[in-house]
């Protein structure tokens, strides 16, 4: 069934989805601080939109820990963008992501809901491309360093872990590790290379990580500080 995004500005982003046998119009808020109405197909949109706004205090309570970093002028993206908000007279959105910025145009303010949603949306695509050219290239190194092999490696969306290894040694990592010192980012790209040769996380798995990292168990307690997701430097 169809959905729509939609900014509310005393909310901040929301999903409507219409629902086929859906009765009556239901608020929720993921985990992840994903505002969503699930809706009846036959309700218009508008009316998913008052009734969001209906409950802007409940939506704000349960966002609370969930809410969106504030981008400012400058924000470092990744290791090679800086994001520059260029004042417009025009109240649409327009961005452009170039080898070295990230750039956002509207005369609307910069911290509005609606900027902020763009802005994210340009950073996370400087951020997968950084990230889809220089991590395959580190792991391949550091796997010729320590004498692992695997057989392919994705980068992609990943919001619940850095990165994972399958049982045919295919190697899945989050684009949003570009972010991180290299100290950690080499710390990802090693744990799930040990995992080539180990799957699960037992104590042959740490000798193996251990061997090619002796300090992993001192990373581990640092990377636990980020998260997969949007970060300002």
């Amino acid at each position: 069934m169809p959905q729509r995004r939609v900014v509310i500005p005393e909310i901040g982003q929301v999903t409507l989805a219409k629902k086929r046998g859906a009765r009556n119009l239901r608020l929720s808020v993921t985990a992840k601080g994903e505002v969503r109405v699930s809706m009846p197909a036959w309700t218009p949109y508008a009316a998913g939109i008052s009734f969001a706004k209906s409950r802007a205090d409940w939506i704000n309570k349960h966002l609370q820990g969930h809410q969106p970093i504030l981008l400012i002028d400058g924000t470092l993206v990744g290791k090679a963008h800086r994001l520059r908000f260029i004042k417009t007279n025009d109240t649409s959105i327009k961005t452009r992501v170039s080898a070295a910025s990230v750039e956002v145009s509207s005369g609307l303010a910069f911290d509005s809901p609606e900027v902020q949603v763009k802005a994210a949306q340009a950073a996370e695509r400087a951020l997968r491309a950084e990230a889809t050219h220089l991590l395959p290239q580190r792991l391949d190194a550091l796997a010729r360093q320590y004498g692992y092999s695997y057989k392919a490696v994705r980068v992609r969306k990943l919001t619940s872990r850095w990165g994972s290894c399958s049982q045919d040694k295919v190697i899945s990592l989050s684009y949003f590790l570009i972010q991180l010192p290299w100290p950690l980012i080499d710390y990802v790209l090693l744990h799930e290379l040990a995992h080539t040769r180990q799957l699960n996380h037992g104590q042959a798995f740490w000798r193996e990580f251990e061997h090619s990292l002796p300090n992993a168990k001192g990373l581990r307690k640092e990377i636990r500080k980020h998260k997969p997701r949007l970060e300002t430097h």
